[in-house]
């Protein structure tokens, strides 16, 4: 088997990543690097990768539905107007990641969310302008990068914007999951048909 690629019971081959956890397999196959335009979809990613710092994305992954249930399904306008009484609920709550200052900073995202929409039409937009031109599926494991010049000018603009927890690295794991970039391995048997969904998908 070539460098970081694994095969599951079912004989497909995948990225290492995503081991043999049935949810994060699933992750892998159905989500990670397909195609994501939608606000909603976008501020929730934003939301999980800033959670997801630090930790492991299976940790998140098995909270997910917490948090959906949590940040009123990652609807940035309500969760814009959550209160202290809010950062309170959501520090009493086992079933999600009780951080202070990530939970008060998916609050200002979500705020900030709300004023880039209203000044450029919507998250989407502001994501995708910022798509490489040209990025090609890295072959092993070790040509999968971290960064990117797209990611580190993502993580300024949304900094200068007033939001927190995106950082260059989280931005690049969310151009990852958003499906801006395939970095699917060559040789995983999911990387052709996210490039195709990529392709087909019509850009915000």
């Amino acid at each position: 088997m070539d460098e970081g690629l694994i095969q599951g019971d079912d004989g497909l081959r995948r990225c290492w990543w995503c081991g043999d956890d049935p949810l994060y397999v699933r992750y892998h196959d159905e989500e990670w690097g397909r195609p994501v335009g939608d606000d909603t979809g976008l501020f929730e990613k934003i939301c999980l990768e800033g959670f997801q710092a630090g930790l492991s994305w299976i940790t998140i992954l098995r909270k997910r539905e917490n948090f959906r249930r949590a940040f009123a399904g990652f609807d940035f306008e309500k969760v814009a107007r959550f209160t202290d009484k809010d950062v309170g609920r959501l520090m009493s709550d086992e079933g999600i990641i009780r951080h202070r200052g990530k939970i008060e900073a998916a609050i200002n995202n979500a705020q900030k969310t709300c004023e880039l929409i209203d000044d450029i039409g919507g998250l989407g937009k502001f994501f995708w302008r910022y798509e490489p031109q040209k990025h090609s599926s890295p072959k092993l494991r070790r040509d999968v990068q971290a960064t990117s010049p797209e990611s580190e000018a993502i993580s300024k603009a949304l900094k200068q914007r007033g939001f927190k927890f995106v950082g260059p690295t989280t931005m690049y794991a969310h151009m990852q999951a958003m499906g801006m970039v395939n970095d699917h391995l060559e040789g995983c048997d999911i990387c052709a048909a996210v490039e195709d969904q990529r392709r087909r998908f019509q850009r915000p």
